[in-house]
């Protein structure tokens, strides 16, 4: 019975060291254009689960597949440049 704590202890228990470093948030910020494209990605594949994709649809999908592509390729490229820890 030693261990309860309060729901404020447990909360901010860790909140001192918990923070984010520069290197984690850089790295956040690298993958952040890729973790857009991909919800844009997705986004546009919902919507087309219910009905038949109309031309529009095709062509948002198409364009959000190339977007998350374009920002994979860039990531891949920062990284390999050494932009990334």
């Amino acid at each position: 019975m030693d261990h309860i704590v309060t729901v404020q202890e447990a909360v901010t228990a860790f909140a001192d060291f918990a923070e984010p470093t520069d290197a984690e948030l850089d790295a956040i910020e690298l993958e952040m254009p890729a973790i857009l494209a991909d919800v844009d990605l997705l986004d546009a594949q919902i919507i087309t689960m219910d009905r038949t994709p109309s031309e529009l649809d095709v062509r948002r999908i198409r364009r959000a597949r190339r977007r998350l592509l374009t920002a994979l390729a860039g990531q891949a490229a920062t990284a390999h440049r050494g932009g990334a820890a």
